[in-house]
């Protein structure tokens, strides 16, 4: 069957036809965190997004080359072009050298990642080991005529680069509305217009982290590594780019003007932008100190959070929306993602306890074209699950042996839920073996065959005493007519 993939490309502002521009194969770059803390919630969006986009194109049958970056130089505090590098404050603070904190947060940050269930990427390059490229890629936008050395410092040359192209069509803004008529800038006389942004930093003498080029001992901007650890590992022209919201402008612009300065072409065929996590109405985000770690979320361990949420409930509380659409994040809302999610995995789980008939009465044709056409339609996962949940009431009529199913009609529905709710989705069941968890379930199932047991004897005493004492502790016990299942 033919996929036609439809997503929504940030620069053109509509849902375009995705062909990619090497045929079968797919070059996918997307902005990584900056490692100087913990991962948040909003960490997880983006990589849990682009995760998807992964799994899809892979299921399409593309060759994908994904590349994330982590950020461990040359990120300023506000996103600025002044100010201490985020990553070097930190070591300063903590007493640590700057890569001790790059190494101590990016294991942290796989973790994480693990726990999601978020697959790694192809290649996953560092800043601070990209510096000879950031240099080169410099000298071409200086060569070029689209940037200015001063005072040791390298700066593009925003007004220039609009004279001939258009700086600001990622973000919609008007470069006119944002020049200023003078140069007295405060804290950056050395720049010819506030717009114009670093290319290459002249170090201060307290600076951490600097090192030798043609202009100055220093550090290169933070804008900048994208366009080199991008274009190195891509081509100078690759398929899709993606990050967060708040990437779009000045990062996202400025990588644009970059490339095309410097490459003399457009490098990015689409872009995509996932939306915020907002808390109150408000961007979650260090900067902002309003965030919540993913450490906290696995733990329960913050005063906004009614008890710890697993990994797999912040996936689905995420895919629960669209990429693009905002997500206020509430406890409450937490807590019906989690009880979502049990839905779907006990009937995924029920589902593959089925017994086919000779025949079906029940038709389930349609649900893997459905669940395609949503992911199709710029990667709808709301709409997957909601199909997904349809499906359910279906599951508990073939389990109840109000209907039958054949073979090949459950072979199929094991399919889809398979290939949607595991494979590209990438729910899983919480992992049994750590922790315990594996013995602490074989340990229930002990205690219910004992009940078994003791129903057989009609030891009822015994039966109602173990069933009382689980259903106090919390657990939820259904008979069955093959045994029993149960549940937290």
């Amino acid at each position: 069957m033919e996929h036609k993939l439809y997503i929504y490309n940030t620069l053109s502002r509509k849902k375009e036809l995705f062909v990619s521009i090497h045929e079968n194969k797919v070059g996918m770059y997307v902005c990584g965190p900056t490692v100087y803390g913990d991962a948040h919630l909003g960490h997880a969006r983006p990589a849990i997004t682009f995760d998807v986009v992964f799994r899809y194109l892979l299921h399409l049958g593309y060759k994908v080359r994904y590349v994330r970056n982590i950020t461990d130089v040359g990120h300023l505090e506000n996103d600025a072009d002044s100010g201490e590098d985020k990553i070097a404050k930190k070591a300063r603070l903590d007493e640590l050298e700057p890569m001790e904190v790059v190494q101590y947060y990016t294991n942290r940050y796989h973790k994480a990642m693990e726990a999601l269930n978020v697959l790694p990427p192809s290649i996953e390059p560092h800043a601070s080991g990209h510096i000879m490229e950031q240099i080169d890629f410099v000298q071409k936008i200086l060569d070029a005529g689209f940037a200015y050395e001063s005072q040791g410092s390298v700066y593009f040359d925003v007004e220039k680069y609009n004279q001939s192209n258009h700086y600001g069509k990622l973000s919609g803004r008007n470069i006119e509305d944002m020049l200023e008529s003078t140069r007295d800038l405060e804290g950056q006389s050395e720049k010819r217009r506030s717009v114009d942004f670093a290319l290459w930093k002249k170090a201060s003498p307290e600076h951490i982290m600097r090192w030798k080029s043609p202009w100055s001992e220093g550090f290169p901007g933070w804008h900048l590594e994208c366009s080199a650890m991008g274009t190195k590992y891509l081509g100078e022209q690759f398929d899709i780019h993606g990050g967060g919201m708040d990437l779009m402008f000045p990062h996202h612009e400025c990588e644009i003007a970059q490339n095309k300065a410097g490459l003399g072409k457009d490098s990015v065929k689409y872009w995509m932008h996932n939306n915020m996590i907002t808390i109150g109405g408000q961007k979650m985000g260090k900067s902002l100190g309003n965030f919540i770690t993913l450490e906290e979320f696995f733990s329960g361990n913050h005063a906004l959070l009614t008890h710890p949420f697993s990994p797999m409930t912040v996936r689905f509380f995420i895919l629960q929306a669209h990429y693009r659409s905002t997500v206020d994040f509430s406890s409450a809302a937490l807590e019906a993602s989690e009880k979502g999610l049990s839905r779907l995995m006990e009937g995924y789980a029920r589902l593959q306890k089925l017994v086919p008939s000779s025949k079906s009465t029940i038709d389930i044709s349609d649900l893997r074209a459905k669940c395609e056409k949503a992911m199709c339609d710029d990667f709808n996962t709301p709409i997957v699950i909601s199909h997904l949940f349809n499906a359910l009431p279906l599951i508990a009529t073939i389990y109840l042996e109000f209907q039958m199913i054949s073979e090949e009609d459950l072979n199929e529905l094991i399919s889809v839920f398979k290939l949607y709710l595991v494979d590209l989705l990438g729910l899983r069941t919480e992992n049994e073996t750590s922790n315990g968890l594996e013995a602490y379930k074989k340990a229930i199932d002990l205690l219910l065959n004992l009940r078994l047991e003791a129903k057989r004897n009609k030891d009822w005493t015994t039966s109602d005493k173990i069933r009382n004492k689980l259903t106090a502790l919390g657990f939820e016990i259904k008979d069955t007519k093959d045994g029993f299942e149960w549940k937290i």
